[in-house]
């Protein structure tokens, strides 16, 4: 949410600012610049210094400055600037921050707080930015916003066309712009005959190529459409863009310029036929049409059946899934119906979770026949429904290192198989979890496999002695289930 965390930042630097700080915000486009001056002189009443081209904070009052990435990166420009100039460097849209642009500046200013904020980032840039950042301060997700009323609900259309993308080719990690152009061409005509009934949305299309993009929209008025284009050499691209959003037009067609920096709340549908493996890029061009606006009742994504080969493509479900077999699964459902995309992730889900239980079921088989002492540690996630250990994710550089041996004796003392676990961030959480169990009371891991072999059920949420004293009665029926228990529907008084 660009609104959201730029209000959240100026109130940073406004405290800055109070405790006698000065402030660094960090952008790489001049329309990024140009907002966050806007929003914080809006937030907090302060105005800014510019660092930029010509024009220099230097020898101004304003403790808080925005600068540009492309003007201060510069090594000229940053021997102006004794190294503890800046208390604090905020960074917009920081996803970009690996960038040796960004590295120039941050390595200059080097005892400086440094605070990243973007809303596009997803688990492979996390486990990235942490070669930079110490921590993650805060995250708001994408179905939280949502659940709580402050973005649009989200409904996905399937449209019945398939997209032969197996030829494509990927460079520098995604598919290749040329590739995608010339692959998508002969789709057009039938894609702008398709949006044909989906003429009373406000319609944002993002396209390969700038000829791709101003020829889609030719296709589409003639089609009735009032469509427009905007590009990186557009020289009316504010006055189109501000028609677009009065209402002048109905379409508005770029080859990815609208990506970031630009903000019209009533778009209510979105198509993306720049089709990419990047969750984030995806995350922005999909974000040009969550926000709320007056009437707006939800935002649709019209997407297509892409075909691709060895590559994963980015659809509709990775927006909010939180792993890649709920969104694979995702994907399925929405290719066979239109549906609001929470709806069909709590579907997927399940039956994902039916899956992992069949699966486990076999895994769980085979354990017994093995009789290992210590318990599997997907086995104790699956009983105790603990979804946040078994997507679990690395964010940060210590927690992707090896399980430590004090790590695994801890596990083992708890009857868990460490060597089952494959960083040290798992094991941290997971030992957090089993402590946390323990003060409660709850049952142990021994104690819930044991039930559990004996077919017993959520004996996760059962307390310690609970199991302890059903152990006790199986083991004075000479470790057999006692007369008038049915395993499978018993619940603890």
């Amino acid at each position: 949410m660009v609104n959201g965390k730029t209000i959240v930042f100026s109130k940073l630097a406004e405290d800055c600012v109070r405790n006698g700080q000065r402030v660094l915000i960090l952008a790489h486009r001049a329309e990024l610049l140009e907002q966050a001056a806007d929003k914080l002189y809006q937030a907090t009443g302060l105005e800014c210094s510019v660092e930029k081209a010509e024009q220099t904070c230097l020898g101004k009052w304003n403790r808080v400055i925005v600068g540009s990435v492309q003007t201060l990166t510069r090594q000229s420009r940053l021997n102006k600037f004794p190294k503890d100039y800046f208390d604090v460097i905020v960074v917009d849209e920081a996803h970009h921050i690996l960038s040796e642009s960004y590295l120039n500046i941050i390595n200059y200013f080097e005892d400086s707080y440094v605070l990243g904020v973007t809303a596009t980032s997803d688990r492979a840039d996390k486990q990235s930015l942490g070669k930079v950042f110490d921590s993650l301060a805060f995250e708001y997700t994408l179905p939280k916003a949502i659940q709580e009323g402050y973005l649009s609900k989200i409904k996905v259309q399937t449209l019945p066309l398939s997209i032969d993308f197996t030829q494509v080719k990927i460079t520098a990690g995604d598919f290749a712009l040329g590739d995608i152009g010339r692959t998508l061409e002969p789709y057009l005509e039938q894609i702008a005959d398709l949006m044909k009934a989906y003429m009373d949305r406000k319609i944002v299309v993002f396209l390969p190529l700038v000829e791709i993009s101003k020829n889609f929209c030719r296709m589409l008025n003639e089609r009735g459409f009032k469509a427009a284009e905007v590009n990186g050499k557009s020289e009316n691209r504010n006055e189109i863009t501000e028609d677009f959003a009065n209402g002048k037009y109905n379409v508005l067609c770029n080859s990815m310029l609208l990506t970031e920096g630009w903000d019209c709340p009533s778009v209510d549908c979105v198509i993306v036929l720049r089709p990419t493996k990047s969750r984030a890029l995806y995350c922005q061009m999909v974000g040009r049409g969550t926000r709320l606006s007056p009437g707006k009742e939800d935002l649709l994504i019209l997407d297509f059946l892409w075909h691709v080969e060895r590559h994963e493509l980015c659809r509709p479900a990775h927006l909010i899934a939180k792993s890649d077999d709920v969104a694979k699964r995702m994907t399925e459902i929405l290719e066979e119906k239109g549906m609001d995309l929470e709806e069909c992730e709590g579907q997927a889900e399940s039956d994902v979770l039916a899956q992992r239980e069949e699966a486990l079921a076999k895994e769980l088989e085979a354990m017994r026949k093995k009789k290992a002492r210590l318990v599997d540690p997907l086995q104790f996630e699956f009983s105790i429904q603990a979804e946040d250990l078994t997507n679990y994710t690395p964010s940060f550089g210590w927690q992707s290192q090896l399980v430590t041996p004090k790590q695994k004796a801890a596990l083992e003392q708890f009857g868990i198989n460490g060597d089952a676990i494959e960083d040290s961030g798992k094991a941290s959480m997971l030992l957090d979890r089993l402590k946390k169990r323990k003060e409660e009371g709850l049952s142990t891991p021994k104690q819930i496999r044991f039930l559990e072999n004996k077919g017993f059920k959520n004996v996760g949420i059962w307390t310690n002695d609970q199991a302890s004293n059903m152990i006790g009665r199986i083991s004075a029926s000479g470790w057999r289930i006692p007369r008038g228990v049915i395993p499978a529907t018993y619940k603890p008084a």
